[in-house]
């Protein structure tokens, strides 16, 4: 039976609103803005390797890199990785493993992998500066969210999203110089506000919880940056509440896999930008063919009417993310709540770690 005491993963969503403003003063110089992340130089492609959640942050990380800095990306599963016969190998290559206890068991042997069958350089991204993976890899960021008590990704999530962001930005920075970086820098220094403004919908963010949590068929749709927050927003929810909720690129999604709406159905689409109108036509042809609840779940642009709509005002698409992904940390929260699961001990999970295999 739930106990109705406040749970770690509500306390460790809350806790985001000071992490995020500590990871920028480590790693922000304040008397010149450069940020203050040691990498390789002349880096030509980065291949980002990882898990569960940290996996979304390393496909969240992909589009980042390409569009600030241009360098090709591309993000595997740990486990995926394993298996392949043949690994990137370029020249001027780094890889980039990110774990939130540093001890996640497939990651490690991915970093092995890579530590004994080439020269190239290794970063990871751990919250434990004492663990496996960080003794490892070359180059090391810390991301300063502390121990995570509950089995769901919240602060650790967001924690190496920014820790991503300051990675992609200081690759740009040791091209063009601090000043080409400044704006992003600017807006990252607001994101507290942008924290707060997210944990003051609550009230809203509950009574779409209670509509969910009676739904059988939940789709999570998003296009481009914001695939990899949709990824993330069915996982927490599955993990907390075991709703059977698929995420998909919503281009996609029109291909066949649309079929699943001719049962009752709920499709929520992630954005951290004004709608395209392409997602608005489809959206719209969704609406006409299977007339599901549509939720939006960040800004909407015009010629389109959800159901529901939660959104955070913001600057960019930086902040956008930040906002989106506290909006949907609570979504799956309160809508397991409303289910009343246990969220800090969902039955059959447990962090993969080096010393359960």
């Amino acid at each position: 039976m739930f106990n109705k005491k406040q749970t770690n993963m509500e306390l460790e969503i809350i806790e985001q609103k000071r992490i995020i403003p500590y990871i920028l003063m480590k790693y922000i110089n304040p008397e010149n803005g450069e940020i203050k992340i040691d990498l390789p130089q002349n880096v030509r492609k980065i291949v980002l390797v990882a898990s569960g959640s940290s996996y979304h942050c390393a496909r969240f990380a992909v589009d980042l890199l390409e569009k600030f800095s241009g360098i090709e990306s591309r993000a595997i599963y740990s486990s995926e990785f394993l298996l392949k016969n043949v690994i990137p190998h370029d020249e001027n290559t780094l890889y980039i493993f990110i774990t939130q206890s540093g001890e996640t068991s497939d990651t490690i042997k991915a970093v092995e992998k890579v530590k004994n069958s080439t020269s190239l350089a290794t970063l990871c991204i751990t919250n434990n500066e004492k663990s496996t993976i960080w003794n490892l890899c070359d180059y090391k960021v810390a991301c300063f969210a502390g121990i995570e008590n509950g089995i769901a990704a919240t602060k650790s999530f967001t924690s190496q999203m920014l820790c991503l962001i300051l990675i992609s930005l200081k690759l740009v920075e040791n091209v063009h110089g601090t000043e080409a970086t400044k704006h992003y820098k600017e807006s990252l220094i607001h994101l507290p506000v942008i924290l707060e403004k997210a944990l003051a919908r609550r009230d809203e963010i509950k009574k779409l919880a209670k509509v969910l949590a009676k739904e059988n068929n939940i789709i999570i749709t998003a296009d481009g940056i914001s695939y990899s927050l949709a990824k993330e927003a069915a996982l927490k929810t599955k993990e907390t509440s075991y709703k059977n909720i698929s995420a998909s690129i919503l281009g996609e999604f029109m291909h066949g896999h649309v079929a699943v709406l001719n049962v009752k159905s709920t499709l929520i689409y992630i954005t951290v930008d004004k709608i395209s109108e392409r997602s608005i036509f489809n959206l719209n042809r969704i609406k006409v063919d299977y007339n599901p609840k549509l939720v939006i779940i960040g800004p909407t642009g015009g010629n389109i009417t959800p159901d529901y709509n939660i959104n955070i005002e913001c600057e960019n698409e930086i902040q956008q993310m930040f906002a989106d992904v506290l909006v949907c940390q609570q979504l799956a929260l309160e809508i397991a709540l409303k289910l009343r699961r246990n969220v800090d001990h969902p039955r059959g999970l447990h962090k993969v770690v080096k010393d359960n295999v």
